[in-house]
């Protein structure tokens, strides 16, 4: 699969996000402020997770059909992905 510009910077700001948080930590900020950085950096690395799969869902569904093929396999796998991520 090839991978976005798009999404490859929104991992590279999720790391961003993680230094920071160590750094917060090594500061000794408070348990809210490093709670709350990490609570942002889920919510990021959970849209990367939705973009990802559903970009390979897309390139899949396109694949399968052009093939002939049923795409309820792949559906199911995308499904099954984004359930493990949770």
């Amino acid at each position: 699969m090839n991978y976005d510009k798009k999404v490859i910077n929104r991992i590279k700001r999720v790391e961003g996000q993680l230094r920071g948080v160590v750094r917060m930590m090594e500061e000794g900020k408070s348990c809210e402020e490093i709670v709350t950085q990490l609570s942002a950096t889920r919510s990021g690395i959970d849209r990367s997770i939705g973009l990802i799969v559903g970009s390979n869902l897309e390139q899949c569904l396109l694949e399968q059909l052009e093939q002939g093929n049923s795409t309820e396999d792949t559906v199911k796998e995308a499904v099954q992905l984004l359930v493990k991520s949770r």
